[in-house]
């Protein structure tokens, strides 16, 4: 192994993005050159869980992130043997950002992995700021591209069960705000929901994640652990440093708030049934190894009807707001053809169409806008994400 290459740390790679240096294995092999995109293979991502090498001189991010860890344990009084470890053990957290303008790939795998470190720290510090920094950086993104946001959240959830926690909650923040705007909620009652999406399962991120990678359906054992998990949740937020009483009673209850009216609710127990249907409604959409995501439409069938077969009006809100075909979900149209929802239309069940798989059965050489309120490109049928054969350009259609 050549004398000037150093590991780096677990996670500092992200899927999509480009390299700013050489990536080496442990014995000095090229690997990837600077300049590459990271695409996802089995190889990459066991480079983005902690084996790549790099030359010391070309990672200055590294020595900038370590010297800042270095220098908060000294700070803290950190026992020295336990600062001799943090070369080989520290984590870039979310105030490491990177400088560089991202691009919305890029940016949602960075928001990732930040939003999975903060959620499983053991004792993190200033807990609150540092998730309102991630709250922040993923609503402006959305504020800014809400169909291009939601289409690429919605996707790539569809298509990926690794990272299941920390996807599950950026993609119910922001399916939360978009629905609480769409309800004309007040900014704080939305300010108590963000919070709520983003950590309704605190402190069982790591439960869920395995029932995501497991062959087999969860065993009564896990069931068992994961019950009442939103009282543990509140009671960790509340020691983490949340005090908003909305937040935590949210996050108490998301599992326990059933049927009926919102206006008759307190605000914690609003915002509970809320986040109760679009969790829901996230989780229909995401992969687990046991069993396929559901199409767009099956998802939203399952949460506009209550728990008693009625209309609910949480599940109501949150179609009127993405649309019957939520952008990012799969369809077949009239004319044969298979494409990608890249923006919801003037009503929820004729949305904006990418077509990618013409009607011979033959993949478009890019994608083709395509008006699903002509007769022939209306849709067809809702797919289930498992049933498009076809490797997706995403960066082609962010620019649709």
């Amino acid at each position: 192994m050549a004398s000037d290459l150093i590991p780096l740390p677990a996670r500092t790679l992200r899927l999509g993005m480009t390299l700013p240096y050489n990536l080496f294995d442990a014995n000095g092999k090229l690997l990837f050159a600077r300049g590459q995109v990271l695409r996802d293979s089995p190889l990459v991502r066991s480079l983005v869980d902690g084996s790549a090498w790099v030359h010391a001189d070309e990672t200055v991010e590294y020595q900038r992130a370590l010297a800042h860890r270095l220098d908060t344990l000294v700070m803290q009084d950190v026992p020295l043997s336990d600062i001799v470890k943090a070369d080989a053990s520290f984590r870039l957290d979310a105030q490491a950002a990177p400088k560089a303008e991202q691009g919305p790939r890029e940016a949602w795998s960075d928001l990732l992995l930040h939003t999975h470190s903060l959620l499983r720290e053991a004792e993190p510090v200033d807990f609150p700021g540092r998730l309102a920094q991630l709250r922040d950086a993923a609503l402006k993104r959305l504020h800014a591209h809400p169909d291009a946001t939601l289409m690429l959240h919605v996707f790539e959830s569809s298509q990926e069960f690794g990272d299941y926690s920390a996807r599950h909650a950026l993609l119910t923040l922001l399916l939360c705000d978009l629905v609480a705007r769409q309800l004309q909620l007040d900014p704080a009652l939305i300010a108590s929901l963000h919070g709520a999406a983003m950590t309704m399962n605190y402190g069982a991120g790591a439960a869920h994640d395995r029932l995501a990678a497991q062959a087999d359906p969860a065993t009564p054992a896990q069931r068992q652990a994961l019950s009442a998990h939103g009282d543990r949740a509140a009671a960790r937020l509340a020691a983490a440093g949340v005090t908003d009483p909305t937040w935590l009673t949210a996050v108490r209850l998301h599992h326990d708030a059933g049927p009926g009216p919102l206006a008759a609710r307190g605000d914690g127990q609003k915002l509970a049934r809320l986040l109760r249907r679009i969790d829901l409604f996230g989780a229909r959409l995401s992969p687990r190894r046991s069993r396929v995501a559901m199409s767009g439409a099956a998802a939203a069938r399952a949460v506009f009807l209550d728990e008693l077969g009625q209309p609910d009006e949480a599940g109501a809100a949150l179609i009127k707001t993405v649309g019957l075909y939520p952008p990012g979900s799969i369809v077949r149209l009239a004319n044969g053809e298979i494409g990608v929802v890249f923006k919801r239309g003037f009503s929820a069940n004729e949305p904006l169409v990418a077509a990618l798989i013409g009607k011979s059965g033959s993949p478009l050489s890019n994608p083709v806008p395509r008006d699903t309120r002509l007769a022939a490109q209306a849709i067809a049928a809702s797919l289930a994400p498992a049933e498009l054969k076809l490797r997706v350009n995403l960066e082609a259609l962010l620019k649709l």
